[in-house]
């Protein structure tokens, strides 16, 4: 089975394309080629690497060589917007397509109402890429109902792993949050840290648009969280690792306004800010019932694992 791949070198297409080398699929990996998976694997011998990139590549140019490979599946990691999709869905059409697996977020659920939340309640997406993500998805479905397009969307948490900065307890990317606490520092969250995150390991996103594939049936015309079994307070994750790095936690709670001048950088505070309005915990029971999903990696375990990488590649004794 021909499966192309597009944006296989990133987060979740390094775990996912060594699967389906190894599951039998004759991969083909799409890339800009400036990047290296962040997992090494023998199997990427076997896949065949074609380089273009989608934002250069205008006018419908890139789809139109996407749809050339005639391939069976098409996994999109890369898209986002809805733009990008209707060119893409319009170039397939008329190809050997039997499954095109789109990936958007959790981020296109916006602000939490009910929870568990569950892939088809109401949306309200708080910012463009969770907007666009949301028109994606809305599009894809609309399509499968109307002329049977073979869609099926997976929702990514927290994507976390070994090789990248991970969501930290504050919900930004300041990584030298995870040195002041192997330290046993003091450091401060927002509000009462109640806020949620619901982190997810790569491999565990891997594994969905496998069982994606290989419960077709169950998979078209559906959605599906890609996260972890369970969501983590800021509160809570970081009492993880203080006790993972053996020290009494040292955490001070501030007021949002307290935090943001405490903390200073603009960005991460914007970071944060769009993560914890959201806070939701983020249903996998229809990936069970539908895929057979059952992540393998806990959330400590996720977490814990992506630190010891940080501390064993000495990235906290490069200077800040």
């Amino acid at each position: 089975m021909k499966t192309v791949v597009i944006g296989g070198c990133g987060h979740i297409g390094s775990y996912l394309v060594p699967k389906l080398v190894n599951a039998g699929h004759n991969v083909i990996c799409i890339s800009r080629g400036k990047s290296k998976p962040y997992k090494e694997d023998t199997a990427w011998k076997e896949v065949k690497q074609i380089f273009m990139d989608r934002e250069k590549e205008t006018g419908g140019e890139f789809e139109k060589k996407i749809a050339i490979l005639n391939a069976d599946i098409v996994i999109d990691l890369i898209n986002f917007r809805v733009e990008q999709t209707k060119c893409m869905t319009d170039a397939l059409k008329g190809t050997n397509l039997s499954h095109y697996i789109y990936c958007s977020s959790i981020w296109a659920h916006g602000k939490t109402t009910t929870m568990p939340v569950i892939e088809d309640q109401p949306k309200f997406p708080l910012d463009e890429y969770g907007i666009q993500k949301a028109k994606s998805e809305d599009f894809l479905h609309t399509l499968y109902r109307k002329e049977g397009f073979p869609e099926t969307v997976i929702m990514p948490g927290q994507i976390s792993g070994p090789g990248w900065v991970i969501m930290n307890p504050t919900a930004n990317h300041d990584y030298w949050i995870f040195d002041k606490i192997r330290h046993g520092e003091e450091i401060a969250l927002p509000n009462f840290g109640m806020e949620t995150l619901h982190h997810v390991h790569a491999d565990d996103v891997a594994q969905v648009f496998i069982n994606a594939i290989n419960h077709r049936k169950g998979a078209l015309g559906e959605s599906f969280h890609a996260v972890g079994a369970e969501s983590i307070t800021l509160l809570g994750y970081a009492q993880i690792l203080y006790r993972w790095f053996g020290h009494e936690e040292k955490i001070k709670l501030l007021p949002w306004e307290e935090w943001c001048n405490y903390t200073k950088d603009k960005d991460f505070i914007n970071r944060t800010y769009y993560h914890i309005i959201r806070s939701g915990y983020y249903s996998i029971e229809k990936g069970k019932r539908l895929l057979e999903y059952n992540p393998r990696h806990t959330l400590s375990e996720t977490v814990i694992e992506s630190v010891v990488y940080m501390v064993e590649h000495k990235w906290f004794e490069k200077k800040k």
